[in-house]
């Protein structure tokens, strides 16, 4: 909210109040979602889902552009299959769901309700790969997963969660790996240019990676409370589920080789951090490429003769570039302008009698409320440079926010006392031992978020143990 503003929507708890309560209040009161009667699901409401293909729409062009095709496996996993990767599946098991009974008889052997698909892939891979003019395999498929999480929050951590998830097999390693960076670079760039949201691309550290990968590449991006939020990941796998499912291919010099394996993915939670990233104390405020309604028309003294014939003529022309609406209700243009800005539409226009006469419209940003007066003629070129302008906007704001909530730590002493009185990030170096990383949890309440891409060190000791340190780690709390 601009500064100095009144407050439209008394409802939502204050942001810098109760951060979790004002989260809470929103994805209800901007009707996301609705609470089902199955303890840690969430029902995603028409507008929440709107939100979520448009998504989907962005991201599947941006697959499909780099030679991904979508398939669809089952939801169900044969216990035995999943056993497969000892790795994989001890770090998967509590959090599985299972299926035993079918009907009224007991199954034969239990059934694992996905909670993500590698043995599935690989097991249709072993029947389909035989050669190398089979690779590379560029797979995804868009469902939903389940996770039997203890504690759960909309979008950000539910039961059941919608995601798309990548899966693919290459013949060497080495384009195995351009593959996996190829898919995190493609995330950084649908989060910053689509979504306004800065994210710091790294590598996972052993500790944090993913069951079964032998490296996990992270985009972390940073909410207005300082905590981080995990916006999508992905993973190189070796061969070594190509080992475990007996996935071999005959290559060019006639000798049978394992293909080298990948998966990466995003999930509702990308909502989440929409919310949390750009939301203010009136509601929603929504990157223009999501929004379910990018721009919406509102009538002023719509009793008055040829308003509402002035705001339908506008609704129309800008339906033809934009996802358009109007509010032709008989509410008052207030209790209208407050709900256009708990749903987070990005730009509202109003159009009254006075407007009407001298051909002119108000355009009102939902970032900034700041209004321009814009000549009919004229109304489709500023819409555009508006929505343009709002995600930039949205970006430079996310980013300062980060760079404002950013410390470096170079003893133990200094990243206790940061995490402790402060939030955000906490650059500091790590020797690599896993031990320091489990005592920094331990005694500052922070994990490891990323081992950043491109930076350069702030010191060649470690923050925890005084060692040799060549690595540097972005700490803080994450959801």
């Amino acid at each position: 909210m601009a500064e100095g503003s009144k407050k439209f929507v008394e409802q939502i708890t204050d942001r810098d109040t109760d951060f979790a309560q004002w989260y809470t209040d929103i994805v209800k009161k901007a009707d996301l979602i609705d609470y089902s009667s199955v303890k840690g699901c969430m029902i995603i409401r028409p507008y929440g889902y709107a939100i979520w293909e448009n998504i989907q729409r962005l991201l599947d062009t941006r697959f499909k552009a780099t030679g991904h095709q979508n398939v669809y496996m089952p939801m169900f996993i044969p216990e035995s299959l999943l056993q497969k990767e000892k790795d994989h599946v001890e770090g998967f098991a509590p959090e599985v769901a299972w299926v035993t009974m079918g009907g009224s008889e007991k199954l034969t052997e239990k059934l694992c309700v996905r909670p993500t698909s590698e043995t599935l892939f690989c097991e249709h891979y072993a029947n389909i790969i035989r050669s190398y003019r089979d690779l590379p395999k560029l797979y995804n498929q868009w469902c939903s997963v389940v996770r039997w999480e203890k504690t759960t929050r909309p979008f950000l951590r539910s039961r059941e969660f919608l995601w798309q998830e990548g899966h693919t097999m290459h013949a060497t390693a080495k384009e195995a790996k351009e593959e996996t960076i190829r898919m995190l670079d493609i995330y950084a760039d649908f989060f910053e240019n689509d979504l306004g949201m800065p994210v710091v691309r790294g590598q996972k550290t052993e500790k944090e990676k993913f069951a079964g990968a032998v490296a996990t590449y992270t985009v972390e991006a940073l909410m207005h409370d300082g905590k981080a939020l995990q916006g999508g990941t992905s993973h190189y796998f070796g061969d070594g589920f190509a080992r475990a499912f007996d996935i071999q291919y005959l290559d060019r010099d006639n000798t049978l080789k394992y293909p080298h394996q990948t998966s990466w993915g995003v999930s509702t939670r990308i909502i989440g951090g929409i919310i949390m990233t750009h939301g203010d104390d009136s509601g929603l405020v929504l990157p223009p490429a999501v929004a379910p309604i990018q721009v919406i028309v509102i009538p002023v003294q719509q009793h008055k003769a040829g308003v509402m014939e002035a705001a339908e003529d506008i609704r129309a022309r800008l339906a033809v570039k934009f996802r358009a609406d109007a509010d032709y209700t008989d509410n008052s243009p207030g209790w209208k302008f407050s709900e256009c800005e708990m749903k987070g539409i990005p730009l509202r226009v109003e159009i009254g009698p006075r407007d009407i006469e001298a051909g002119q419209c108000v355009i009102v940003r939902r970032d900034n409320r700041e209004k321009i007066v814009t000549p009919l003629a004229d109304l489709e070129r500023v819409v555009e440079e508006q929505l343009k302008d709002i995600t930039k906007s949205l970006f430079e704001k996310a980013l300062q926010n980060r760079e404002n909530r950013t410390e470096n730590a170079h003893t133990m002493e200094e990243l206790i006392e940061i995490a402790s009185t402060k939030s955000g990030y906490i650059r500091a170096m790590w020797c690599g031992d896993r031990a320091c990383e489990e005592t920094l949890k331990e005694k500052a309440d922070v994990t490891s978020r990323c081992i950043p891409f491109g930076q350069a060190p702030i010191g060649d000791t470690c923050v925890c143990c005084g060692k040799p340190a060549t690595k540097l780690v972005f700490w803080g709390k994450a959801y």
